[in-house]
């Protein structure tokens, strides 16, 4: 099953347009992640969003700078360069596309409120009881060794 996760920024304003024979809509766009290392530079690819979830896309107005999680599949196309080579590029089909805020706010609306008062770290938080320590065995112990 092919099935991603990324963490992306959005490059250029997603462009809406549809098909030729039954005007499905297509939203396609610019996104770039971060490289693994730090002196990585970003990956850039294109995002394509259909039907329902073009619209959608377009009316959330998404814009560049803006951080978006994205789920979808990822695969890779060839491409012909007009230099006479062939380029392999990665492309991902968003199933769902949301903006990093909204997912913030979401996650403080459903955070419990922190009940403000005298109340001490110490009262919160009950303290280690202490354990008796056991001998250490002079004979080493070969059944952790892994082979």
């Amino acid at each position: 099953m092919n099935h991603c996760i990324l963490m992306a920024e959005i490059v250029e304003v997603p462009q809406l347009r549809y098909t030729s024979d039954n005007q499905t809509p297509i939203a396609e766009f610019k996104v770039k992640i971060a490289g693994l290392r730090p002196d990585d530079s970003p990956s850039q690819f294109k995002a394509i969003g259909w039907g329902n979830l073009a619209q959608t896309i377009q009316e959330a107005s998404y814009g560049p700078g803006d951080r978006v999680v994205i789920e979808g599949r990822l695969t890779m196309k060839t491409v012909d360069r007009p230099e006479g080579f062939r380029e392999k590029q990665a492309e991902i089909t968003v199933q769902r596309l949301h903006r990093i805020t909204d997912l913030q706010s979401m996650i403080m609306a459903e955070a419990p409120p922190i009940a403000e008062g005298n109340r001490s770290p110490a009262a919160s938080n009950p303290a280690p009881t202490s354990q008796t320590s056991q001998p250490a065995s002079t004979t080493p112990d070969y059944d952790e060794i892994p082979f």
